[in-house]
């Protein structure tokens, strides 16, 4: 929760997506972490969600859900990645047996209240055409008493109907930033569902477009002050669209989506927000926004 400059409040949570990076070692985590340290309760203890990567690249597992809620605050929230088998391995119908296995996944969360959404991302190559709204329609099928947000990243899905077709089926729309293209998605400001949704890939043109480029090049990027300004302004307009709004650094590499989203969190929040002392080392500029109260996920033992 954020509270607006204007003494408003509004349901805007801030996080990374993912936390278990080993190159955030010195930058957000301490250099040398004590034994059995956790990761997730020290990001929870400076961000009120996080998005779930791993879903992606296979099915939750229930016990680790069940895990993650015991080792954060009751109102941390979580947001998942669709699996890539629903958006990118498109050649062939799944299974129940693999829609369940997901939803198993997920559903102590679902239980708890603490779920946010589920991300369906899909790549560059889908475009909006008779056949991409009939695989939506299918993951509808399946998945629509989720709340279900599209990220889309081809701008043939600029095109009005497309965000009507998502709005009358129940979809929320993943507002993106990622490198300029002709053909990729602009960044937006649209909510078509209760929930208002952002996610910052960075801008990495050189290592986005390049086939040789691994993960962590392509998501090299930290924002600069006004890039992040930009945002600020599709973010608050986005939350007065909807009911609860989600908003997510992916330019991972080296800890710059833990920086830039607690520039974001401070900027909403119109005041200094807490800041480990790990990323004061590594990122100067963040001194300008810190508290000067130690840090939370300092202070004692992490849940």
């Amino acid at each position: 929760m954020t509270e607006q400059p204007d003494g408003t409040r509004r349901r805007i949570r801030v996080g990374t997506s993912g936390w278990s990076y080993d190159d955030w070692h010195g930058r957000f985590y301490p250099e040398r972490p004590p034994a059995r340290f956790d990761h997730l309760a020290y990001l929870a203890r400076y961000f009120g969600a996080v998005e779930v990567n791993a879903s992606f690249y296979r099915p939750p597992s229930p016990r680790a859900a069940a895990s993650w809620l015991r080792r954060t605050p009751p109102d941390f929230e979580f947001t998942f990645k669709l699996h890539q088998r629903f958006t990118h391995e498109r050649d062939r119908p799944w299974t129940p047996d693999e829609v369940g296995a997901f939803r198993r996944g997920i559903e102590p969360v679902l239980e708890a209240g603490r779920l946010g959404a589920v991300l369906v991302q899909f790549p560059w190559s889908f475009r909006c055409d008779a056949s991409a709204l009939r695989h939506l329609e299918a993951v509808r099928c399946d998945f629509g008493d989720l709340p279900l947000v599209v990220e889309v990243r081809h701008a043939s899905w600029t095109d009005p109907a497309a965000a009507e077709f998502l709005r009358s089926r129940g979809f929320g729309w993943a507002n993106i930033d990622q490198p300029p293209s002709r053909s990729g998605m602009p960044p937006t400001s649209l909510v078509t569902s209760p929930v208002g949704y952002v996610r910052l890939h960075g801008r990495n043109r050189e290592a986005w477009f390049s086939r040789d480029a691994g993960r962590d090049a392509r998501y090299d990027y930290l924002y600069r002050e006004d890039e992040l300004d930009e945002w600020i302004r599709r973010i608050r307009d986005i939350a007065r669209a909807g009911e609860t709004t989600y908003v997510f650094t992916n330019n991972h590499y080296r800890g710059q989506a833990p920086a830039n989203a607690l520039q974001i969190l401070a900027k909403l929040e119109g005041r200094p927000v807490a800041v480990p002392s790990a990323m004061l080392r590594a990122f100067a500029f963040l001194e300008t926004i810190a508290d000067e109260a130690l840090p939370p996920g300092e202070q004692g033992e992490l849940f």
